[in-house]
């Protein structure tokens, strides 16, 4: 059976994105996006723009009883996903299928324990370069979203029939038959781009050319190659090269949303990624000295917000 009904919460630059391309090809109300009444008031009133486009969402509140989802994402930050997996109870349903779009290693385990590991696809939403400031959004490259299961060599019924209506809803992916270290590759480019950037408050061009900040940033990645030997993942510097390629795709003067969020004077994902490596150094007693040192910079900036 065909998807019919999608729901997505969270509007960051990735839940505009795909929830703006998704909404031009399914009918108004199959397309909800979940928020609370005054998130919802405020979109209404300022609207939201993909690419100068004004975006027209269905909106609807946790509370409302609109039946189970088809397909549920999940586009929220890191610190909203406890919110988030609370939000979307009445979205779910036994044939729901849900991908993750946050960074990161571990969200796809932490909505499986609320809903089941059965019901998760993991995802990596890579090659896109959008950039979201206030209620717009621009982007030059819109990526893709690549998907599949936790076990390596499997394309399950799920994976099927997502590919099937990603297909009639021309939204680039890719089916990866070894999910969970597709996961740590994405995870070690973030690791590297997401705070150099931040840190060096500048772009993905800072990070393109030959430099302070691009050895700064490969010699983070490095600490998560040798993590994931650690971790069974087995990561090498081919990978490495991989990750560079798709770097080295995107606009020069688009940025990551650490570094978005350092610009707004939010508080980042820097635990998601620095923090996560750190407790790992620490679990298998190997040293991470770039890490610990984009750890201390991000946290002092943050610290800073609050007396500016």
């Amino acid at each position: 059976m065909t998807m019919k009904k999608v729901s997505i919460i969270g509007l960051g630059a990735l839940g505009v994105l795909f929830g703006h391309h998704l909404s031009k090809k399914m009918g108004t109300e199959d397309l909800r996006i979940i928020a609370d009444s005054d998130r919802i008031l405020r979109y209404e009133n300022d609207k939201l723009y993909s690419n100068g486009e004004p975006c027209h969402f269905h909106y609807v509140t946790p509370e409302e009883d609109c039946g189970p989802t088809d397909l549920l994402i999940v586009s929220v930050k890191y610190n909203g996903l406890k919110n988030a997996i609370e939000s979307v109870k009445n979205h779910v349903g036994d044939d729901t299928i849900i991908i993750s779009l946050l960074n990161g290693i571990t969200s796809e385990t932490i909505i499986g324990e609320t809903y089941g590991m059965d019901k998760v696809l993991y995802c990596v939403a890579q090659g896109m370069d959008a950039v979201k400031v206030g209620n717009e959004l621009t982007y030059e490259h819109m990526g893709m979203l690549c998907f599949g299961s936790r076990e390596p060599g499997v394309i399950s019924p799920q994976a099927k029939k997502l590919a099937e209506f990603f297909e009639q809803m021309d939204v680039p992916f890719e089916v990866d038959t070894d999910m969970y270290r597709r996961q740590w590759g994405k995870f070690m480019l973030n690791v590297g781009v997401n705070q150099t950037v931040a840190i060096y408050q500048s772009n993905y061009g800072e990070i393109q050319r030959e430099g302070k900040a691009r050895d700064m940033m490969i010699a983070a990645m490095r600490e998560v190659i040798a993590l994931s030997e650690k971790e069974g993942v087995h990561l090498t510097e081919k990978d490495l090269g991989y990750w560079l390629k798709v770097l080295g795709t995107l606009s020069p003067n688009g940025k990551p949303s650490m570094a978005q969020d350092v610009e707004a004077q939010r508080i980042s994902e820097v635990e998601l990624f620095a923090g996560t490596v750190i407790e790992l150094g620490r679990k298998y007693q190997m040293p991470t000295p770039i890490n610990q040192e984009l750890y201390e910079k991000i946290k002092s900036m943050e610290r800073q917000y609050s007396v500016q």
